[in-house]
């Protein structure tokens, strides 16, 4: 790190010394005893100006306070059904460790369908994800590695992607801005796998609005990605729909025990006991969805969300012609 960036962390990290008490308790669970590489990356988010990080990371702590974050590991979603219907479509897993140690996580993007439950539980149930990785899973790598574990990878699966996704686009919006405002520079690269026409041609009109640092970051891999994924991880660690090629992310492509978008898998087990287990502590417990305020998307974000609707419209625009009719 550079003379410049390390007099910027100075920088910030004084002005955090000044923020009132409940922001400083908030922060603690932010940055679990590595408040220096948290401010680095609000920095990286704002391309390393201190004054546009420093209001990123006050607005963020104000957002964890507004809607009790800090305490959304002790609200289990239930009845468990319930839960376990959220698993079944919104497809997200811990899938094992990179070779360095980072977590891999999984995210069926083409399969997910978001329509079991309210807008409100699937960002809980999202928040709940970030957090645990957040507060337990990156700290216990830590503490194992000896050196600060602050990341992860993402493998995004885009089988059965189709035009229909459309009308989940305000749902991915509303979870993609909680994530790049309160969560920022936590995913390392982003491997894309398994990838049909239709985001092809989303990604060439969306790539060049993406700022270079987001750019350097996703990686479209050909076929389901095994042959790339195994040069930084063992196969164990693979999602299920790299393993083979044409295995796709069906929820019955394999045994749930190795399907890490199951409820049974080790990883949700893990995360769903944790959740019940702190909730036992609580005198009252709330139930509910947790109803977390979303921040708006920047302008840039909000141009993408744009351009992706009119590609989806102009692909179905050209199928109904292929086909001899409009939708």
């Amino acid at each position: 790190m550079g003379a410049d960036c390390e007099d910027a962390v100075k920088q910030l990290s004084s002005l955090m010394e000044q923020v009132e008490a409940p922001l400083k308790r908030s922060f603690q669970n932010v940055h679990q005893g590595y408040p220096k590489e948290t401010l680095m990356r609000f920095l990286k988010a704002r391309e390393w100006n201190v004054s546009k990080a420093h209001k990123m990371i006050v607005d963020s702590l104000n957002w964890r306070i507004q809607n009790e974050i800090d305490s959304v590991l002790e609200r289990p979603i239930v009845p468990v059904d319930l839960y376990r219907s959220i698993r079944d479509s919104q497809l997200v897993g811990l899938s094992g460790y990179t070779k360095e140690g980072l977590p891999v996580f999984a995210i069926g993007v083409g399969h997910s369908t978001y329509d079991k439950a309210s807008v409100h539980y699937y960002v809980q149930s999202h928040i709940q994800i970030n957090e645990y990785r957040d507060r337990i899973i990156l700290p216990r790598l830590s503490q194992q590695f000896g050196r600060p574990v602050t990341s992860c990878i993402k493998v995004l699966d885009m089988t059965g992607l189709k035009l229909s996704a459309l009308s989940q686009i305000k749902m991915l919006t509303s979870i993609s801005t909680v994530d790049d405002l309160n969560y920022p520079e936590k995913t390392e690269t982003y491997y894309v796998v398994n990838v049909p026409y239709i985001f092809s041609a989303c990604w060439k009109v969306v790539k060049p609005l993406l700022q270079e640092r987001t750019k350097k970051k996703v990686k479209v891999l050909s076929g389901c990605g095994r042959d790339e994924l195994l040069k930084i991880m063992d196969y164990s660690s693979l999602p299920h729909f790299c393993r083979r090629e044409g295995s796709g992310s069906s929820k019955h492509s394999a045994p749930d025990v190795d399907n890490c978008f199951s409820l049974d898998h080790p990883f949700h087990k893990e995360l769903y006991g944790h959740i019940k287990e702190q909730a036992s502590h609580r005198e009252l417990i709330k139930m509910g969805s947790l109803h977390v305020s979303i921040p708006e998307p920047d302008l840039n974000d909000a141009k993408i969300v744009e351009v992706i609707q009119a590609e989806f419209q102009k692909i179905g625009e050209q199928d109904g012609s292929t086909n001899g009719h409009k939708d």
